[in-house]
């Protein structure tokens, strides 16, 4: 027996090797937002981390392709939005390419440093922009904690199988 027929269906690395094993993976669903140059910016993002407790840092991941990029490429501060089970039309919006994002139904106002801030969301921060590292066809945003609200209601929104839906007792 070789090595290789234990790994029964085994891939080689490829794009759709990775989406199918991470649509494995359940991850919360977090909206990132910015100020961009004709308004605000943003996206839904599932690669939030926390990076480090002292000091606070996080990170996310943002192709660049995306039409949020150019606006995280300049900015010093950004939105993180973590989303409630209540909020699967949000997440959906802010994941649409050629979403009006910030046109009703979604509910916002101008915060700390001109950041959008989402309302009626499970927790908030405002972060610094501390680097973006080049990672193949995206950027990984690290940013430090700035401020936050960590009060939202509710239960938090996952994205799993392709599907946004909420936790199961």
């Amino acid at each position: 027996m070789t090595a290789t027929s234990d790994l029964g269906t085994a891939q080689l690395a490829s794009p759709d090797l990775l989406r199918s094993v991470f649509r494995r993976h359940a991850a919360g669903v977090a909206v990132i937002t910015a100020r961009g140059e004709a308004g605000p910016v943003g996206f839904t993002a599932t690669s939030l981390t926390s990076v480090s407790a002292e000091p606070p840092m996080l990170s996310f991941g943002i192709g660049t392709g995306a039409s949020s990029w150019p606006a995280i490429a300049g900015t010093d501060h950004v939105g993180v939005h973590i989303l409630g089970e209540h909020q699967q039309e949000l997440a959906a919006t802010f994941a649409r390419s050629g979403a009006d994002r910030f046109g009703p139904p979604t509910a916002w106002r101008e915060g700390p440093e001109g950041v959008p801030l989402l309302d009626d969301v499970l927790a908030w921060m405002v972060c610094r922009v501390a680097a973006r590292v080049p990672a193949g066809d995206h950027r990984i945003v690290l940013a430090e904690v700035v401020l936050g609200d960590p009060t939202g209601p509710g239960r938090p929104l996952l994205y799993h199988q392709g599907r946004f839906s909420g936790l199961r007792d």
